[in-house]
């Protein structure tokens, strides 16, 4: 039971970014994430009043929640703020690969999981999955989006009125050939060299610390007793969401989405709140180390959701990481 409750949490998972990644096509994804994060924080109240009304978590439970709230707010701000300095085809499978590796390695280490052969086998074959589900296509340091580093907005991702003729970004056009006799400029930097490749650096900075935020997350979800009711996941959505708001300023992101974009984050946020119950539920039925590995196999969600609405293809590498996580699945499942 704790394997489906895993599963089903990536499915909740992947269909979140499938719709973030939609309206970040048009706009800033910290804001993207600030809306989700405050509407799944307005859906995490609804278990609380229908089931544990009146009841008092330990002071112990509100810390992990807590806990888990910081490492979400720090990871999804630095992973959308990562994929507007930096390839999405970089930043995401290493945000990915650290966000299930470091949960991974502390249920072995620090609360002494012992997985079955077979499971150990499928959390290995994994983060290589994950890896190439993740990569999409290889783009440069502007590229925009979540899904995968695809192209173009379809009518689907049309949902707020983009920032100028050009989107966020403005123009990127095909630079202008240099002349055989001009001179390059004193300022100008060399090739692998300059902003750009600063920009890179700092993208994977970025990623490797949301990695870091995502599993501190995961982790502290974990350490929640079943008696504490849901009171931590609401006190995990509300820090999330200040945590996001207080790097506001250092992103550049805006609060303004217009309303059918509020919409659709919004309803991204319920679904990343019902990925969390649900991943909750798991990790009280199943070792730490299986179920963040299932729960974090959501990158091959958007994938799917894109090839059958969006008609998009896929990658090769792709192709071979989603079978790489079926298989994955199958193993542990044998745990």
């Amino acid at each position: 039971m704790g394997e489906l409750l895993a599963v089903a949490s990536a499915l909740c998972f992947g269909t979140t970014h499938f719709l973030s990644g939609l309206v970040s096509r048009d706009r800033h994804g910290v804001t993207v994430a600030v809306c989700a994060q405050a509407g799944g924080t307005v859906v995490s109240l609804v278990p609380v009043l229908l089931t544990t009304h009146g009841a008092n978590a330990p002071p112990s439970a509100l810390g992990w929640g807590t806990l888990s709230g910081l490492g979400t707010g720090v990871g999804v701000a630095c992973l959308y703020w990562s994929m507007n300095q930096g390839p999405m085809s970089v930043v995401v499978p290493v945000s990915d690969v650290t966000a299930v590796g470091l949960p991974v390695l502390a249920g072995i280490t620090l609360l002494g999981d012992r997985p079955s052969p077979p499971a150990l086998t499928g959390i290995a074959l994994s983060l290589p999955a994950l890896w190439l589900v993740s990569r999409g296509e290889r783009g440069g340091p502007g590229e925009r989006g979540e899904l995968g580093g695809w192209g173009e907005p379809s009518e689907l991702g049309q949902l707020g009125e983009p920032h100028g003729p050009h989107g966020p970004r403005g123009p990127r056009g095909p630079r202008e050939p240099r002349g055989p006799r001009e001179p390059r400029e004193p300022h100008e930097p060399r090739p692998g060299h300059g902003r750009a490749t600063d920009r890179s650096r700092a993208a994977v900075v970025l990623a490797l610390v949301a990695g870091v935020g995502l599993a501190l997350h995961f982790f502290a979800l974990a350490r929640i007793p079943a008696s504490a009711g849901w009171w931590p996941v609401v006190v995990s959505r509300a820090v999330s969401v200040a945590v996001i708001l207080a790097l506001f300023p250092a992103t550049g992101a805006s609060l303004r989405l217009p309303r059918r974009a509020a919409a659709v984050a919004a309803v991204a946020g319920a679904l990343g709140t019902l990925a969390t119950i649900l991943y909750l539920l798991a990790t009280r039925q199943e070792l730490l180390s299986v179920a963040v590995v299932l729960s974090a196999l959501y990158p091959a969600v958007p994938v799917l959701l894109a090839l059958t609405f969006l008609r998009e293809r896929i990658t090769r590498p792709q192709a071979v990481g989603l079978l790489g996580a079926g298989l994955a699945i199958g193993l542990i499942a044998l745990n």
